[in-house]
């Protein structure tokens, strides 16, 4: 039993050092120097409590912006990449589907471009290919996509569903593929086929897969940089720049750790609150099955 315990630990510490290292030091390293007025380089570092707080929550509207922003780009992809997923899942998992490993492929085959460079691709897709039909087939709203903020918000949420979406699509394959045929031919001959099928039988059963995707797409919608930087960095005039960008900026460009620590330590909270009050109440609406 003691030769058990002491394998069971020596397997364990790497992962146990890695996420001390990685995770618990840096978030109160992080959390110490919220309450100073560090500026990342120098040497002397000034305890001010919780000025920083103050000023992020009652004296930046730069912050509540990039927040406003954040939260309706969230709600929007959010939506977007689920029903998008769901419908493809469901799609692909059709007993007349041919090449269904093909279309999977096809589908997931975005997740893996890199976030910087998927957003060069699009920023090319955007600036020229949308300005050369708009001048072609006059259709002035394509026109200088990036360069307000109506739809430089859209482009924002256009290429973070296209990258998106097949991977939510696979979880939810995975939950669909899961569903007992016994079940599914029961409701068949119990009446429940297409539309009622779906809300009634196919839907419960499916929220554990729900509720896993709807937790990682909350939480990947708010932490969105690179495809903010690549796509817009911010522009115009900041009205596009998200949290990330925002704290980033705030800590390198204006050399302002210590406010930039009590934006991240905010932003760590907000998130958290919306994302694990998410979790607890599709989790309750989970069926057993």
């Amino acid at each position: 039993m003691k030769q058990s315990k002491k394998i069971f630990w020596i397997f364990l510490l790497p992962s146990l050092l890695s996420f001390l290292l990685v995770v618990v030091v840096p978030l109160i390293m992080g959390l110490y120097y919220s309450l100073t007025d560090w500026n990342g380089i120098s040497e002397e570092i000034n305890f001010i409590g919780l000025a920083n707080y103050h000023k992020v929550l009652f004296n930046d509207p730069e912050f509540i912006n990039a927040f406003t922003f954040t939260f309706r780009y969230a709600i929007v992809e959010v939506l977007v990449v689920n029903i998008c997923a769901m419908g493809l899942a469901l799609f692909i998992t059709s007993k007349h589907m041919p090449f269904s490993n093909f279309f999977k492929g096809t589908f997931f085959l975005p997740n893996l471009i890199g976030g910087i460079l998927l957003g060069f691709i699009w920023q090319f897709i955007f600036t020229k290919g949308f300005s050369s039909l708009a001048a072609t087939y006059g259709i002035p709203f394509l026109d200088n996509w990036l360069s307000t903020t109506e739809t430089g918000f859209f482009g924002l949420v256009m290429v973070s569903s296209w990258q998106s979406i097949g991977y939510m699509m696979l979880i939810y394959i995975a939950g669909l593929t899961s569903i007992s045929e016994d079940v599914m031919e029961a409701a068949a001959i119990d009446g429940a086929i297409g539309w009622k099928r779906f809300r009634y039988v196919i839907l419960p059963l499916m929220l554990p897969s729900i509720t896993v995707g709807l937790f990682m797409n909350v939480a990947g919608a708010f932490k969105v940089y690179d495809q903010n930087l690549s796509l817009t960095a911010g522009g115009p005039y900041n009205s596009t720049q998200m949290i990330s960008m925002n704290i980033y900026n705030t800590a390198y460009s204006y050399q302002n750790l210590g406010l930039a620590q009590a934006k991240a330590v905010i932003f760590l909270i907000i998130v958290g609150c919306i994302a694990f009050t998410q979790l607890y109440f599709t989790k309750r609406k989970e069926v057993a099955m």
